[in-house]
């Protein structure tokens, strides 16, 4: 989280015309804390039964959570860019990032 938090102005244009949504099952209260003292730029979301995760494909029954996974949705609510999982050490995952992001917000190159 770290990481998007460092590069939110250069991977999501500064937060123009993109909202961050981070998934968690972590309860609401903790996940509003640790936000408040990393200064984290963008939303989060608590999914503590997996029923969000359930919904996308990605809640981990053995481990009753929901697995590191990223989408891009465009404003038309389509998931433009699906990373399973996501490389979130692999320099090059933010690059695919944000080129999928600037083509979802209909920009250019990150």
């Amino acid at each position: 989280m770290e990481a998007y938090r460092d590069q939110y102005a250069k991977l999501f244009n500064g937060g123009k015309k993109v909202v961050v949504v981070a998934m968690s099952a972590d309860p609401d209260t903790a996940l509003a804390s640790w936000a408040h003292d990393e200064s984290f730029p963008v939303l989060f979301a608590s999914d503590p039964n997996g029923e969000i995760g359930k919904r996308y494909g990605v809640f981990n029954d053995k481990y009753k959570l929901d697995t590191r996974v990223l989408f891009v949705i465009d404003s038309a609510g389509k998931v433009t860019y699906r990373a399973f999982p996501f490389r979130e050490l692999a320099g090059g995952a933010y690059t695919e990032l944000g080129t999928a992001v600037a083509k979802a917000t209909g920009g250019g190159s990150p």
